[in-house]
């Protein structure tokens, strides 16, 4: 009865579906072309709106390259007004030209003569000569101090190079001061002002094309394709596309119809294009959207009706099979109870006796595993099981509550889950091992088999606290708590290379003034307190910008790193120095003392430099400045 009912609901659906398509399909052809035609506006519109922004980036970028070489110009000449011309020379004019970023420096005399010029050929054209030089001649006229000409861009005259130049007066010895500087941002800024360029980087779909027909010639001056057409067919015609600008079907290539749309736009006419057979095609695949998705609300249907059928007609068995299924996946807390009759009543107490029995074999090896002492733990799930069988001891380990692992062991996956994210970030130098909160680590291990995933985890806190101790004590002295002076040179030779392009570092020698007074003096306990103090202060300087380690008796060094420019080093320097001065340390019950040190400093912004020949440095400039005045710091002079 269930599979008869099923089967006519199903053809009753599917014969309404087929219907309303073909309903729909009869009045969805206008909608599709006024949809089509709107979208070939707004795309339209969107070129219009990239002329209209790139005309104007193109302007605004005239105007201030023009300012700015103007400047460069104005620079120029105020520097030769400050030189002797005999002490100029190519190379200096070329070093000028470095100077200001331009390509060309020249200087013509009041006779129109290239004097003096970055390049060296250049030297003794008569600017007269040629129509492009000659156009500054008018500057050699021109009484004000401050009159200039910026030529438009255009080939030079004496090497066919698109160049522009910008000439300003030489307001103390006459003559006008000229810079040549190759437009390569204006010549870019205007290609990008033409159509071939903008119709390359327009997206189109499938088969349209864009183009611009000129409203006065009726010639295709842009083409989203290429420009390799005759353009001789019905669709490219000028008379034919003026009646399109509400959407019309015109001829194209080989005969096809074309869906054509047009918008003038100052002197042009923007124009768009679309086979019929395209446009069309989008109605079959939307005709087959909708029947994909009246196929899958038939499906729900028919599944909610199936349901329905089949909540009103199992029975007893139906029931018995879904419970088994359940323990099967691992679900040992499912409970069989059906009841009628008696066979089925004795049918799930046996069921129920058996799981009893596996669970408790699964609790003794809990309690064997808690008595043995030992920190361990397991865990076990089959593939495609849903529950996952855990020893007692796992909440434990892994720092979770008794809730959590319940919760954790009804879901496969989601424990699955919880030890991948334990596991995505194991100990660096460690096999397996791993985490959990800051007093506990503990190494897992994995099996995975076809058959499912088997796992061990057991506590190896003592163990990593052990290597963590003795790693420590290699790395750091034990008297300052500072980094020996050898693992400081191997973190400062990486932070060294880690340094970003412009960026400033500096490494700093040390050296505590009258040290040996001090341990003569009160002991060698105060002189301990005494370093002790000192390194204190190193401590409280910010971890992102200092390296600091001890490097033998009362000698230290740090290295200030990741700095923009040599004047954050001395500001860095100042305030350690500064706060030194705050941090006096007891000499006595009645006696304090302000610690006094001296040091040398050698920055660098090379990466790629050698730690050692830095710390090198640093030691020369410590040495020069403990003989000098001692209580400060000098910089290495090289």
């Amino acid at each position: 009865m269930q599979k008869i009912f099923v089967k006519y609901t199903a053809i009753i659906l599917t014969a309404a579906i087929f219907l309303i398509l073909f309903i729909n399909f009869l009045f969805s052809r206008h909608t599709l072309e006024n949809q089509q035609l709107n979208t070939f506006h707004i795309k339209i519109e969107q070129i219009i709106h990239t002329l209209e922004n790139n005309q104007a980036e193109l302007e605004l970028v005239n105007e201030n390259l023009n300012e700015d070489y103007l400047t460069r110009a104005k620079a120029a000449a105020y520097v030769l007004d400050r030189q002797e011309e005999s002490e100029m020379d190519v190379a200096q004019m070329q070093y000028l030209a470095k100077l200001l970023n331009v390509d060309e420096v020249h200087y013509i005399d009041e006779n129109g003569m290239i004097v003096l010029a970055s390049v060296s050929k250049y030297i003794g054209m008569d600017m007269a000569e040629h129509d492009q030089t000659s156009a500054f001649l008018v500057l050699l006229e021109n009484d004000a101090e401050d009159a200039y000409l910026i030529q438009d861009v255009q080939p030079n005259a004496s090497e066919g190079k698109i160049m522009q130049y910008i000439g300003v007066t030489r307001k103390q010895h006459g003559g006008f001061v000229q810079v040549g500087i190759e437009p390569k941002r204006l010549m870019e800024a205007q290609s990008r002002n033409t159509y071939d360029y903008i119709f390359s980087r327009f997206p189109t779909d499938e088969q349209e094309e864009f183009f611009v027909v000129d409203r006065e010639t009726g010639a295709v001056v842009g083409h989203s394709g290429n420009m390799e057409q005759d353009f001789t067919e019905e669709c490219y015609q000028l008379d034919q596309l003026i009646q399109c600008s509400k959407g019309a079907y015109k001829k194209g290539k080989g005969g096809r119809d074309m869906y054509t749309v047009s918008k003038s736009y100052e002197n042009v006419l923007i124009c768009a294009v679309l086979p019929e057979e395209v446009l069309f095609r989008k109605l079959f695949d939307n005709a087959v959207r909708t029947l994909i998705y009246l196929l899958c609300v038939e499906l729900a249907v028919i599944l909610l009706l199936n349901y329905l059928v089949r909540r009103k007609v199992v029975d007893g068995i139906h029931r018995i099979i879904e419970s088994l299924s359940a323990i099967t996946d691992g679900n040992l807390d499912t409970a069989v109870e059906v009841g009628g009759n008696h066979e089925f009543e004795e049918l799930s107490r046996g069921i129920n006796t058996m799981v009893r029995s596996i669970i408790n074999i699964s609790n003794r090896i809990s309690a064997i595993i808690e008595m043995s002492g030992i920190p361990l733990a397991a865990y076990e799930y089959e593939r495609g099981s849903e529950h996952v069988f855990a020893t007692s001891g796992i909440g434990e380990l892994l720092d979770i509550s008794k809730t959590r692992v319940a919760d954790l062991c009804q879901s496969a996956e989601r424990f699955d889950k919880f030890i991948s994210w334990i596991t995505k970030n194991p100990m660096e130098g460690e096999s397996d091992v791993y985490q959990i909160n800051d007093t506990r680590y503990v190494r897992i291990h994995m099996s995975d088999s076809p058959q499912g995933k088997l796992g061990v985890i057991t506590d190896v806190t003592a163990d990593i606290e052990e290597k963590n101790r003795m790693r420590y004590e290699n790395t750091h002295d034990p008297l300052t708590e500072l980094y020996k002076y050898r693992h400081f040179q191997k973190l400062a030779q990486v932070l060294l290379h880690k340094m970003p392009e412009g960026n400033v570092s500096a490494v700093v020698m040390m050296d505590l003034d009258f040290f040996k007074g001090i341990n003569d003096t009160f002991g060698h306990d105060v002189g301990d307190r005494y370093l002790q103090g000192f390194a204190s202060v190193m401590r409280l300087m910010p971890s992102e910008h200092f390296l600091t380690s001890r490097r033998s008796g009362d000698e230290f060094c740090m290295m200030i790193y990741n700095c923009a420019d040599r004047n954050e080093v001395v500001a860095y320097l100042d305030k350690f120095y500064e706060t030194l001065g705050k941090s006096p340390v007891a000499m006595s019950d009645t006696l304090t003392r302000t610690i006094s040190a001296s040091a040398g400093f050698a920055c660098t912004s090379d990466s790629h430099a050698d730690i050692a020949q830095l710390l090198s440095h640093a030691d020369e400039a410590l040495y020069e400045i403990k003989n000098k005045i001692k209580g400060t710091y000098g910089e290495y002079c090289g």
